[in-house]
């Protein structure tokens, strides 16, 4: 990657402060994990970085979908010595009205694939499914956690948690750098590519959920931060019971963890779903809820963040967990009142992360993954229309490393899941997405119909509403792909665009909003039907806040 390039400093806090918790009857806490400071020690599988470039801990997932840093001044985020990066084109929603930041309803119509299985030979005009256009739309909100960037106490649901640095570069010494920050994102997981814990979804015929929350270990201003678990995560399924499928803490989590069980709630494609996260009481206080009331079925799931369902917050000493009730971390939904580490300005957000998959017609470079009991054989090269250069194959200038891992159309992967529908990689192992953007995202392969033809159908989410049915006044669309563009230059400001100006298909996907069936509803993909605000132009031009986000203006929410 072209661009400044800052070495993180391997030097750890030599003390941090952290409450003590007591943790309700049936956490996930075995007695042999305490260590004597009373901190639970980490296994040496589960979640402590995300990106899953820990030296002390293997990733019991190393296909996760991260939230993507950004780095110090402005710059890229390197994860001991690799570059983070992400596509994820967004809108947030912006209210300065109280409860707008902690309670958030969204209502959506699930994508619906075609029905004939996806083809590889040309791009442009492949049948295309959702899995290989984005590997977890999400819905976002910040969260407090003092054990986490810029290590600073936070006071849950609260506004007095903002800095003025939230929006800027870098925080100037002396100026307050805003409360301790969390980011979760409500993930949800396309059908057709699993099993879950090494690809991308659940099973061959069902969307399912989760509640994510990504923490960063590093103080104000990126000073220091400790390499061991720079990025812990904490994870679990949304539940039909609320119990996790197994410990979710980056501490603990394990192969349960990441496997759907009998409770997991799975959504079928084209059900018209409501999204709902608030604050809830608990036993001896309140923890962040997520829920998920499926309207078409009837169905319902849902998931706390609490201390008795196993969440911990992470010790930048010593990587350590500590049992923990994950709360929202402000009250209004304004433009100051972000996840101050975020590469995007992210609290309510929509989103959709991209950049993930590259169909293949051949595979090539064996090898096996184990984690635990479970091993998967796969391939570190794809070959076919979509990766004529891949970089076994001698390209030149390719930021690529490797397309692992990639899987045959047909794998079953020991009999643990349905067949794959297509061969190709999900671009996770090596280098965190698509770097030289010839995958099916970035080709005119998207949503053009609200109902499935060559590609699926797009998502039709209505606005969202917080507390007593009030919408959000104002948004913004953002996209973070550009850090991932390796001309695009921190200093200079050129070489940053959508699409980027080296991908072959000259394509990238942009909301719309139109009127569909009596209903005004957000869009996204290639849509034609509405107002689509420029198409790749809404992303505006790089940001002032950081170099590697396009940002469009702050502008009225508009209605159909």
């Amino acid at each position: 990657m072209s661009g400044s390039r800052w070495i993180w400093s391997r030097r750890l806090l030599a003390s941090a402060a952290a409450a003590t918790l007591v943790l309700a009857p049936g956490a996930y806490l075995p007695a042999q994990a305490k260590t004597a400071a009373g901190g639970v020690k980490p296994h040496a599988v589960g979640a402590l970085d995300c990106n899953g470039f820990s030296p002390i801990q293997k990733n019991v997932k190393r296909t996760r979908i991260c939230s993507d840093p950004r780095g110090y001044e402005g710059g890229r985020f390197y994860d001991n010595g690799h570059y983070i990066g992400h596509d994820e084109p967004t809108i947030q929603f912006l209210s300065s009205a109280p409860g707008s930041g902690n309670n958030v309803t969204w209502t959506e119509t699930l994508s619906k694939d075609p029905a004939a299985l996806p083809t590889v030979s040309h791009p442009g005009s492949d049948v295309t499914h959702n899995f290989e256009l984005s590997a977890a739309p999400w819905f976002s909100m910040a969260l407090c956690n003092p054990g986490s960037f810029p290590q600073t106490p936070c006071s849950p649901n609260s506004d007095i948690n903002a800095s003025p640095c939230n929006l800027t570069a870098s925080c100037p010494p002396g100026v307050f750098p805003g409360g301790g920050s969390a980011f979760l994102e409500m993930q949800f997981y396309p059908p057709g590519f699993a099993p879950f814990v090494d690809n991308l979804s659940c099973d061959n015929t069902h969307w399912c959920a989760s509640l994510h929350i990504n923490d960063l270990e590093c103080t104000e201003n990126f000073a220091s931060c400790n390499n061991a678990c720079i990025e812990p995560t904490n994870f679990a399924f949304i539940q039909t019971d609320g119990v996790p499928t197994g410990p979710p803490s980056p501490q603990l989590a394990n192969l349960a963890t990441n496997t759907p069980n009998a409770h997991t709630l799975l959504m079928n494609p084209g059900d018209t779903i409501k999204a709902t996260i608030f604050d809830t009481a608990v036993t001896g206080g309140h923890a962040l809820e997520t829920r998920i009331d499926d309207l078409t079925t009837g169905k319902k799931g849902f998931m706390i963040a609490s201390a008795a369902n196993g969440f911990m917050s992470t010790s930048i000493v010593d990587c350590s967990g500590t049992p923990f009730n994950y709360e929202p971390e402000y009250s209004s939904a304004s433009a100051i009142n972000i996840v101050p580490w975020a590469a995007l300005q992210a609290n309510i957000n929509t989103q959709f992360e991209t950049g993930h998959f590259v169909a293949c017609s051949s595979l090539a470079g064996p090898a096996t993954l184990t984690v635990g009991t479970f091993k998967d054989k796969y391939f570190t090269t794809c070959r076919g229309a979509y990766e004529k250069a891949s970089p076994k194959d001698g390209s030149k200038g390719n930021p690529e490393l490797s397309d692992a891992p990639c899987y045959m159309k047909g794998d079953t992967h020991g009999h643990t899941a349905p067949p794959n529908k297509v061969s190709g990689c999900v671009l996770f192992f090596t280098q965190n997405g698509d770097l030289d953007f010839d995958g099916s995202p970035y080709y005119p392969d998207w949503p053009n119909s609200t109902t499935p033809n060559r590609f699926p159908s797009t998502f039709r989410q209505l606005q969202p509403t917080t507390n007593g049915g009030s919408g959000y006044p104002q948004v913004l669309m953002e996209t973070d792909l550009a850090a991932s563009e390796s001309m695009c230059s921190p200093t200079t400001l050129t070489g940053c665009a959508a699409p980027p100006p080296n991908a072959p298909g000259k394509f990238y996907p942009f909301w719309s909003q139109a009127l569909v069936g009596g209903q005004c509803v957000w869009e996204f993909g290639n849509m034609s039907n509405g107002n689509s605000f420029g198409g790749d132009a809404q992303y505006g031009g790089p940001s002032a806040r950081f170099f590697g986000n396009l940002a469009g203006p702050v502008m009225a929410n508009p209605h159909c």
